[in-house]
């Protein structure tokens, strides 16, 4: 064999090589669907049985209340919790662009934060804990009303995608 054979011998088995290679590393891969066990699995049951802390304001009512939903699957909180679910919100509003002009801002930005620590109610273990934020960008009209009520959907949207974020997290511990 010439050592223009050999050369085009390892071009060739190059791809193979890599192939099996890739083949190898996938092997050892266990990714699942999330909600893989049925509406009627381990994961689902599990969300179903959170009881969720009490609110202690309007934005965080709204995140309570899409986890509420969600964990459920609309049926509302269970009579008996395996699981509590003990959540703080904040959320604040800035502007972001600024018209010193007329020393009003144009848009801003709805920042919505949460520190969330689930418990097993039997024994107080934690299963997931963990802090997520949520952002949503709002147009500042002139009119104030107007204004307020940009301030109030723009919470209401972040605090939604919040309550989503925080959902799968939880599912996800809850699969393991």
């Amino acid at each position: 064999m010439s050592l223009s054979d050999k050369a085009g011998f390892r071009f060739r088995s190059l791809p193979m090589l890599a192939g099996a290679l890739l083949l190898t590393a996938l092997a050892g891969c266990q990714v699942r669907p999330l909600y893989s066990d049925g509406p009627t699995g381990a994961t689902s049951t599990g969300l179903a049985s959170i009881e969720i802390s009490d609110a202690d304001d309007r934005v965080e009512q709204e995140v309570r209340n899409a986890l509420v939903f969600m964990t459920s699957r609309g049926q509302g909180e269970p009579v008996n919790p395996q699981y509590h679910l003990a959540l703080n919100v904040s959320h604040r509003t800035m502007g972001v662009l600024y018209d010193q002009a007329r020393d009003r801002a144009g848009a801003g930005r709805i920042v919505v934060k949460a520190d969330y620590n689930l418990t097993k109610t039997a024994t107080g273990e934690t299963v997931e804990s963990g802090n997520r934020s949520a952002v949503a960008l709002v147009d500042f009209p002139a009119q104030e009303f107007a204004k307020v009520r940009a301030v109030r959907d723009g919470e209401n949207r972040a605090a939604k995608e919040l309550a989503e974020i925080i959902s799968a997290d939880i599912a996800a511990a809850l699969g393991r």
